[in-house]
Order: structure tokens, then C-alpha cells, then sequence
């Protein structure tokens, strides 16, 4: 039987001939070079992922020498990455496990990657592992990536295998705490701004919030998404205002949505939490920027970010790591709520 161990990696050859395209055709995508029809693209593409071909670098690093190089890959545009917080945190945690070690980072924002430039590089050879961040349904490309290198993901990947490794907080359960929290607090018409759906932090989130309120016998107000981004909370704000009544305590599933939907709630003139009691989730450096400052749900983003490197770590060193790490969040409690 033949085994993924023990089966013969595939030439540069076979992929140009199942593609049906020249050696020097497959060269210049595997090295992201844009002198390359869409159609020979495509074929190249095709016929990469149906042989599992990795690039001879990357073989001959794997098998004699690293580059002691690691890739962080955001698949996000550049404004969400350097707009939000979080992504601070995460770095700056990753940043202080690879400086007690000999790895360097490199950073690639890419929210979506059409020309296989980011993957067509990750599987050259060019690094010896990938951390990948914040990923959507939407981003098929980074199955190519994780066929070629080791991959840690931050959060539940979009479609979970026993065979990934990743670093997450209990999104379910700082949902429903925010959520119970409101509910504690004697409010009755709660209603949520999610994060996007296509995300397995915004969809857990949200699942946590349908478990708080179905444990109080309550059912949800309005759930609008918000994109985690201030301007998408405002937009989710302005469009629950708008509604005939408005709930009188929102879980809000990001703490910049957050920040979003308190300019949206002083520009109708009400007030928090008087007319509207809000939860954040996050507690990043906007919880107390804003005014009022939001109670909020802590997650620990820079452990998330050092754990994360570590099991990167382990692995290219051949170590058996845990597969799934799930750390705890915390209510913080301030004045909004």
C-alpha cells in the first residue's frame, strides 16, 4: 500500500505535463511571477494541488536545512490589519516567543491571494513553518499553503481537521458570559452585533449568546453583523435604531464594533448603558477609550500569539505538541453595561 510516507514526490515535469504547459511555465508560478496566461495559471494550480507537488527548495530545506524563517499570514486587507488591535497583541505575543529563539518573523497581509503569489512563495521553500491568523471560508488558499508546510492556526480553522493544530480562545463561552451578564442585570430585550459569519470566532460568539438567552427563557431581540470594524458596528447600530423599538442591552461581539455602535447611539441622543447597556468582547486598548468605558469580555491575545509560536516551534523540532489549545476569557467589568 502506498502511503503519503512513502509515495514519490512529484517532479516539476509531471506537473508541466498534466497541466500541459512548459517546465519553465510551472517555474514561474511556483515563484509567483505574473508572465503567466489565467488559463496555464490555472492548469498550473490544478494539476499542483491534484499531485501534491511541492517545490525541490522546499524539499531539500525540509530534508537538510532550514531557513529559520517563519511566515504570519493574515488573510485580511491591510486596513483591518493595522486598524484592529488584536492583530498587535497576537503579533507582539509571537514576536516574544520567536526572540528565545533562532526564527525570525515574516509578516504577509493578503485578503485573498487570486495569483498564488503569497502561497506560490510559502511552498518554495522560503520558510519552514506558517502561524495563520483570522481566516474566512472564502480562503481556500491556505489549504495550499498547509500542504506544504507545517501550519498553526489562531482560531478554529473554517474547516476543522484531527490532524491541525491551533491556539483559540473559548469564544462559545465568553459569548454566553457577556450575554448572561446582561441578563443578570435584569434586561430582557438583548439583541447582539455579530462578527462576520464566515469566521468561526464570529459564529461561536454567537452561538454563546443563543445559549445565554435560551437558558434564561429569553429569545433574542435582533442580531445584526458587524464585520469587527468600527464602521461596521455603527452601520449594525444605525440599522437596530432604526427598527420601530430598540433593544435595551446589546452584546456587542468585538470591542471595536463596539466603539462603532456607541457614536451611532450618542448621534440618536440616547445613552449608555441608561438606554442601552452594552458588552464588548476583546478588552483591547478601545474598552477604555471610549467613553463609557465598556465592560467587556477579556480574551488574551498576546498568550494566544506566544502559544501559537511555541507549537510552531515544537513541531519543526519534531516534538508532539497538543493539537487544540483553547484559553479562557474574562468578564471585565466597567461602565457600559
Amino acid at each position: 500500500m502506498t502511503t503519503d510516507a512513502t509515495r514519490v514526490a512529484a517532479t516539476i515535469e509531471e506537473v508541466a505535463a498534466a497541466a500541459g504547459v512548459s517546465r519553465s511555465t510551472v517555474s514561474r508560478v511556483v515563484n509567483g511571477s505574473t508572465a503567466v496566461s489565467p488559463s496555464a495559471l490555472e492548469a498550473v494550480r490544478r494539476a499542483i494541488d491534484d499531485l501534491n507537488y511541492v517545490p525541490n527548495r522546499a524539499a531539500r530545506s525540509l530534508a537538510s536545512r532550514q531557513t529559520y524563517a517563519i511566515a504570519l499570514v493574515v488573510p485580511e486587507d491591510t486596513t483591518r490589519f493595522f486598524g484592529d488591535p488584536f492583530f498587535a497583541s497576537i503579533v507582539s505575543g509571537i514576536s516574544a516567543r520567536l526572540n528565545r529563539s533562532d526564527y525570525v518573523l515574516n509578516l504577509f497581509i493578503a485578503s485573498d491571494d487570486r495569483r498564488d503569489k503569497t502561497t506560490s512563495y510559502l511552498r518554495s521553500g522560503a520558510v519552514d513553518g506558517a502561524i495563520i491568523v483570522s481566516h474566512h471560508t472564502s480562503d481556500t488558499f491556505i489549504d495550499r499553503i498547509a500542504a506544504a508546510v507545517p501550519v498553526v492556526y489562531g482560531g478554529r480553522p473554517v474547516r476543522e481537521r484531527e490532524r491541525d493544530y491551533y491556539v483559540d480562545v473559548d469564544n462559545v463561552r465568553g459569548g454566553r458570559d457577556a450575554t448572561a451578564h446582561l441578563v443578570a442585570r435584569g434586561h430582557r430585550r438583548i439583541g447582539t452585533i455579530a462578527g462576520p459569519l464566515t469566521m468561526p470566532a464570529g459564529i461561536d460568539r454567537l452561538q454563546g449568546f443563543r445559549e445565554a438567552l435560551e437558558a434564561a427563557n429569553l429569545e433574542p431581540d435582533v442580531v445584526e453583523e458587524g464585520g469587527f470594524t468600527a464602521d461596521g458596528g455603527a452601520d449594525a447600530m444605525r440599522r437596530i435604531l432604526a427598527r420601530d423599538s430598540h433593544p435595551d442591552a446589546l452584546f456587542i461581539a468585538s470591542d471595536l464594533m463596539a466603539r462603532g455602535a456607541l457614536s451611532a447611539i450618542a448621534a440618536a441622543g440616547l445613552r449608555v448603558p441608561e438606554d442601552i447597556a452594552i458588552v464588548g468582547f476583546d478588552d483591547s486598548p478601545v474598552a477604555t477609550s471610549v467613553t463609557p468605558q465598556l465592560t467587556t469580555m477579556r480574551q488574551p491575545s498576546f498568550d494566544q500569539g506566544e502559544l501559537m509560536a511555541s507549537v510552531l516551534l515544537d513541531l519543526l523540532a519534531g516534538k508532539h505538541p497538543r493539537h487544540v489549545t483553547i484559553l479562557d476569557t474574562e468578564l471585565i467589568e466597567r461602565a457600559s453595561a
